[in-house]
């Protein structure tokens, strides 16, 4: 059985088809990168699996059960985390506080929130920065935080939105590494990035979208010489050469 499913997943805003029938399945323990053009529906699908979102069409399954629909919270609860592509901590919090927020989803009491809270900061080699107010940090730590503080949730499957985006290749490096941890950790990973070359490399399947529509599904070698993911991302001329 699949860890999350979607099938015939839809959604529409207005006169816009956003996601179109969109179906896939991930595995546990697989890293699938999610690619496409700049509004292709990739954020939208991370938003309908969340429950930012509820689907117009289709079903959406994480464990067999039906989520589609769910609130966010609800969703966090049964297993799902993300991290966005514009990070927003809470600023004037320190970094432990941030993450202890974040690990209410799991427990009602505040030293097992803390507990959960310090070893996400450990796995993420942000503890020298436990007490630093979110707001001092600059861009690289910031996305990292993000990654603590959905870590502290004890997610099952891990939805990651552009955690390069923004990132010098130093920090590029280390952020893939802890990505890859948390993937030997057990973590399931969903992840969109327009880096090709960190997609291309860390994902065990690629499924590539445009126009909110599955145009290809495999490897990375099959995703990145298919006919219609050249044409997305380069234009029809350069198809045939």
């Amino acid at each position: 059985m699949s860890l999350l499913e979607l099938d015939g997943t839809s959604r529409r805003f207005g006169g816009l088809l956003a996601v179109n029938g969109m179906s896939f399945a991930v595995a546990k323990g697989e890293i699938v990168g999610l690619i496409g053009p700049n509004g292709s529906g990739k954020t939208t699908i991370f938003n309908l699996i969340n429950g930012y979102l509820e689907p117009d069409a289709g079903h959406i399954r994480f464990k067999g059960e039906p989520i589609g629909g769910l609130k966010p919270h609800a969703v966090c609860r049964r297993g799902i985390a993300r991290t966005f592509q514009v990070v927003k901590p809470l600023a004037r919090m320190t970094v432990l506080d941030n993450v202890i927020v974040s690990a209410f989803s799991r427990t009602a009491r505040t030293a097992h929130a803390r507990a959960f809270a310090t070893e996400a900061i450990a796995f993420t080699g942000m503890t020298p920065w436990m007490h630093t107010p979110a707001r001092s940090l600059p861009l690289g730590m910031r996305k990292r935080l993000e990654l603590a503080r959905a870590l502290a949730t004890a997610p099952e499957l891990l939805l990651l939105d552009e955690n390069c985006a923004g990132l010098n290749p130093s920090e590029v490096e280390h952020t893939m590494a802890i990505v890859r941890r948390i993937s030997e950790s057990g973590v399931t990973i969903v992840i969109i990035e327009h880096n090709m070359r960190v997609i291309m490399s860390i994902s065990d399947r690629i499924v590539a979208i445009n126009y909110g529509t599955k145009i290809a599904e495999g490897d990375a070698t099959f995703v990145a010489n298919h006919p219609q993911v050249i044409e997305a991302y380069l234009g029809p001329a350069h198809v045939d050469g």
